[in-house]
């Protein structure tokens, strides 16, 4: 299998050049990613909890997929590449906003990541794949804000930030 390849940005989103991925984590480089967050009709989020052998964050709760765009791809097609990859659908995405955060890991791994948040809308049940999800779930965002107060060690560090940052994004 080929090595995935992060895109190093600048803190104004500028390509700076290409790094496998590990060694992007290993060094803590800036590089370009993106969160996927859909919703149903009743205003739930779909959250994803993160398979079991991931080298990070295994068994978190977290938003519905996220992951690293590509060479040449943009922010909305990456998303849903990668929504179609580890939820089993595809639909219409939106970018809302984006910013920078630095989270490092027990594993001595660090994401650095100017990370673009996009949304989207479904209503039925995904078809995920075992190899990137462990299980799902939709959930009212007053319950996801409550349960990240009372189980914080339960969600991915990333998923805290924007939920933190970016609530009212997430609300509209």
């Amino acid at each position: 299998m080929k090595e995935e390849l992060v895109i190093l940005v600048d803190v104004n989103d500028n390509k700076l050049g290409l790094m496998p991925k590990i060694e992007a984590h290993e060094k803590a480089v800036l590089h370009r990613a993106f969160s996927v967050f859909i919703f149903n009709d009743k205003k739930e989020l779909m959250l994803q909890q993160r398979a079991a052998h991931k080298y990070h964050s295994p068994m978190l709760w977290t938003n519905t997929c996220c992951s690293h765009q590509r060479d040449g791809e943009s922010n909305v097609d990456a998303g849903m590449r990668r929504l179609q990859e580890e939820m089993g659908f595809s639909v219409k995405l939106e970018e809302k906003t984006s910013f920078i955060y630095k989270a490092p890991f027990d594993n001595g791994l660090t994401e650095h990541e100017l990370d673009h948040i996009l949304v989207g809308s479904y209503n039925e049940q995904p078809a995920i794949n075992p190899e990137e999800v462990a299980s799902w779930k939709w959930m009212d965002l007053e319950d996801v804000k409550k349960d990240i107060v009372t189980a914080p060690d339960q969600y991915t560090a990333w998923f805290k930030i924007i939920f933190d940052k970016f609530y009212t994004y997430l609300q509209q």
